[in-house]
């Protein structure tokens, strides 16, 4: 990203790590889950609040039969981008299995490391390994101006 936009956004990420995990949270220092992390960085950095997707059930992706989180973050970035093309700062999600909704996202901090709330964690910086690579469903941009942070009306 340029202007150095990518690290500002992997600054604020950063600054989550080490908050505990909380289902549904979306709180720096007291409790998130990998959706809140990113909507809290989200705000940080575009000044305005991400869509809330109201309230979810741990098992949300499994019986949902949609791909809620693939379509909040085309609806809130507009298209994904190539994992290829992905920089630090972008959000990244992924599928546990092939087939199923993706359920989890993070912010990339390198071309091999991204920021996460993980369950068993809470926000933390991994290593996206092999097994991390396999899993990711999309790469979205963070929009730059104020003009695209709001988020399309999906029906």
């Amino acid at each position: 990203m340029e202007d150095g936009r990518g690290q500002r956004i992997v600054a604020a990420a950063r600054g989550w790590i080490g908050t505990p995990y909380r289902h549904q949270g979306v709180r720096k220092g007291v409790g998130c889950d990998c959706r809140g992390l990113v909507r809290g960085v989200w705000a940080e950095v575009t000044g305005r609040q991400a869509q809330d997707p109201g309230a979810y059930a741990p098992d949300w992706a499994e019986r949902s039969g949609c791909d809620r989180l693939l379509i909040a973050a085309r609806d809130h970035c507009g298209d994904a981008i190539s994992p290829a093309d992905a920089m630090p700062g972008d959000i990244v999600l992924f599928r546990w299995r092939a087939g199923v909704s993706a359920k989890h996202a993070g912010i990339l901090s390198g071309p091999d490391h991204f920021i996460h709330a993980y369950e068993a964690a809470g926000v933390i910086e991994s290593a996206l390994i092999p097994s991390w690579r396999r899993r990711i469903a999309a790469v979205h941009r963070i929009p730059r101006g104020p003009e695209n942070a709001e988020p399309k009306t999906t029906t």
